[in-house]
């Protein structure tokens, strides 16, 4: 399945749909959910969208959609439908209601057979103005194309030496930042946009997003898959490394993740391979030391 004309036409629509939000973002309306994160009116409106287009497309596509909750598929004993589609209308909504940020995006992502195949990433106002910035992908002709044109990898080039070790406001640092730290990492430690921040480890931006970091390593716990398929889509395809925390491979998609509530994955690590296998190393240490005593 080669969904190229589907991704063209839903980056189109993608684009002028997001932009004429951001041009009211005032006039938003913000909910929190359960677990503090935003849900707007742009989310749900986004997210109908992308569910419409793929089934014009796709009329028995199976759906995972962040905003949907339990009204989006889930597999059944013994259901294995050759395909789902994974979709976060807005990742990074946080950043989204805020004028100033540009670290938005909306992802689509198509498994089959439990692997991410082909994805869409769209940040309509990354790039430098404020352009958008459209990534296509597809493990099938392992290629990736960032605005139409050949992506830079990241494995191409030399290491950076930055990772993205995200944790909520407010959180002490992990033990493992230290050791990154004295290793000579710099770390991005805010939570905006995951996706962004995956797309940032696979793909060398500078040339098309200002102030855009490239990253050896992703590191992120308790992550909603559509947060993550994306950026491990792009992943495979750059000859990254994902695991999880405990060095097993993060890909393809548990049956028993797909059927969660909110499917989550434990942990994601992605990365040049000596990076995660490194960091996996100082992770695990991390969880296994005895508290000083004061």
């Amino acid at each position: 399945m080669h969904p190229e004309k589907l991704w063209t036409d839903l980056a189109t629509e993608l684009i002028h749909t997001l932009s004429s939000y951001r041009a009211r973002v005032s006039e938003v309306d913000i909910q929190e959910k359960a677990d503090r994160t935003l849900l707007t009116d742009a989310d749900l409106a986004v997210e109908a969208l992308v569910i419409d287009k793929i089934r014009d497309w796709d009329s028995e596509a199976k759906v995972v959609a962040e905003e949907s909750g339990t009204g989006s598929w889930r597999p059944a004993e013994g259901d294995e439908p050759k395909r789902v589609w994974v979709i976060d209308p807005i990742d990074g909504t946080a950043e989204f209601v805020r004028p100033g940020s540009v670290e938005f995006c909306s992802v689509v992502c198509l498994l089959e057979h439990r692997e991410p195949v082909a994805a869409l990433i769209v940040a309509p106002e990354l790039g430098i103005g404020r352009t958008p910035v459209v990534v296509l992908a597809s493990r099938a002709e392992g290629k990736i194309t960032v605005n139409g044109h050949p992506a830079i990898l990241n494995s191409d080039l030399e290491p950076a030496q930055a990772a993205s070790v995200t944790r909520s406001a407010n959180t002490a640092a992990r033990s493992y930042e230290s050791e990154m730290l004295e290793a000579g990492y710099k770390l991005k430690t805010r939570t905006t946009s995951q996706t962004l921040d995956l797309l940032r480890t696979a793909l060398d931006l500078t040339e098309v997003a200002e102030d855009s970091p490239r990253f050896d390593l992703f590191y992120r716990p308790q992550q909603k898959i559509w947060d993550g398929l994306a950026g491990l889509c792009l992943g495979e395809i750059a000859g990254l490394l994902s695991t999880d925390l405990d060095a097993r491979k993060r890909l393809p998609v548990s049956r028993e993740t797909l059927a969660q509530p909110e499917p989550t994955f434990e942990s994601t690590v992605m990365g040049r391979p000596e990076a995660v296998k490194w960091f996996v190393e100082i992770a695990q240490d991390s969880r296994t030391e005895v508290p000083k005593s004061s």
